[in-house]
């Protein structure tokens, strides 16, 4: 049985003993035995292990892990420290700098959005090496929607920012009337400059959450 060591632990334990995830389990113990799969099969759940339901006030919705060797670690966009940054997150640090006047940082590492209850997650939450998207339509996506669909359900709003068709597509699990979904094209170089640039999603989140009187969330990622 997966842990989280959070409020995850009850709200998603139905979901490992459901039809969809036992055979998704079997899939992804052949995939981890015969391929070279990322992330590694102990960091697959990093994004709900460090962001509970409880503190989740942003959810920052990805694709599916990145597939090249050394960068998925369970947090979309994310990479650890001494990993290249790869384009989509420095086009995301672009935008940041643009909207709030953070400094690029020197490293990709997105741990400390997580500890303050921002929701890195991909819709598949994992990806055979080289082969983007080779996991989809094996069960994560259903994971995922029940993930978004215990978010939905909380008391406090939440800002969602939906990047891409595939997050986008994530938007009719979310109620528009109490919570705030914000989209924009993927900030992948093949489309950030037809609207991912100049969206300003992070001060537009901020202000939401400080209008609700919630903490507003520290975008700067620290230099290592």
């Amino acid at each position: 049985m997966v842990r989280f060591d959070n409020d995850w632990d009850e709200l998603l334990r139905d979901e490992f003993t459901k039809d969809y995830y036992l055979g998704l389990r079997e899939f992804l113990k052949v995939e981890y035995r015969t391929q070279q799969i990322f992330p590694d099969m102990h960091s697959i759940f990093t994004a709900l292990k460090c962001s509970s339901r409880q503190e989740t006030k942003v959810v920052i919705l990805g694709q599916d892990p990145y597939h090249g060797a050394g960068q998925a670690h369970g947090l979309a966009f994310s990479v650890l420290p001494g990993v290249d940054t790869p384009p989509s997150l420095q086009n995301i640090y672009k935008e940041l700098a643009e909207d709030l006047g953070c400094s690029i940082p020197n490293n990709g590492c997105l741990l400390p959005w997580a500890r303050q209850g921002v929701l890195l997650l991909n819709a598949s939450l994992t990806v055979r090496a080289g082969a983007a998207g080779s996991h989809r339509n094996r069960g994560w996506e259903r994971f995922t929607d029940r993930v978004i669909q215990l978010v939905n359900e909380k008391e406090d709003p939440v800002v969602f920012l939906l990047w891409g068709n595939h997050a986008k597509e994530k938007a009719s699990s979310v109620r528009d009337d109490k919570h705030l979904i914000l989209t924009s094209v993927h900030p992948s170089p093949l489309s950030a400059h037809r609207g991912f640039f100049g969206c300003r999603h992070f001060s537009r989140a901020n202000s939401f959450l400080k209008e609700h009187g919630l903490k507003p969330i520290d975008w700067q990622v620290p230099n290592l």
